[in-house]
């Protein structure tokens, strides 16, 4: 499958400044766990969301139109270099965004593979569930994982996020594992 035709719409701070949608996926997870680089395998260009070594930089609600739908980068949780207020302030946006909008057919959960589920990842998870927000979990830096250890961190991975191993999906950014696989996903989901 090609790369995914995405172009950078618009930046806002406030879910209601979103544009009308057919349909819509949101991309959520950890701060430094790759959802800048994911966003960057799907379309196949490197220059589509910014990468930043620091973690945290993503503060705003990033939208990308794709063939009538779209996709949204939502801040990182965890660590950041900003005062709590503004990590705060950061996730109550995103709880809205992902409670009000109507056109959300899909929460993509990242986890980074080589780590996680950590602890804000599992509370993430549970707040996702008892909101009946669908959702589905994608475990990042697949190329981190030693060959060697990579069946044992699926089930443990899968475990933590109380999933079965099938139901995660692998990816590398770095290497375009899963990549394919995750674009026809976002196709399908966005076809709303």
């Amino acid at each position: 499958m090609s790369p995914l035709p995405l172009r950078f719409l618009l930046s806002v701070d406030d879910a209601r400044k979103l544009p009308d949608s057919r349909a819509e996926v949101a991309v959520v997870g950890r701060s430094n766990v790759g959802k800048s680089s994911l966003i960057n395998a799907l379309g196949g260009r490197k220059d589509l969301a910014r990468v930043s070594k620091t973690p945290g930089r993503t503060r705003l609600l990033n939208c990308f139109e794709v063939d009538g739908g779209t996709l949204v980068d939502c801040p990182g949780y965890g660590y950041a270099e900003a005062s709590k207020a503004a990590r705060a302030s950061w996730q109550a946006m995103i709880d809205r965004y992902l409670l009000e909008r109507e056109q959300l057919s899909m929460v993509v959960a990242l986890v980074d593979g080589e780590i996680g589920p950590t602890k804000l990842d599992a509370q993430l998870l549970e707040w996702l569930r008892a909101n009946g927000l669908p959702h589905s979990v994608v475990a990042t830096k697949h190329d981190k994982v030693k060959p060697s250890q990579r069946a044992r961190r699926a089930k443990e991975l899968a475990a933590g996020c109380q999933l079965a191993a099938s139901d995660v999906v692998w990816v590398s950014a770095a290497k375009g594992t899963g990549v394919e696989r995750l674009r026809s996903m976002v196709t399908l989901w966005l076809s709303g």
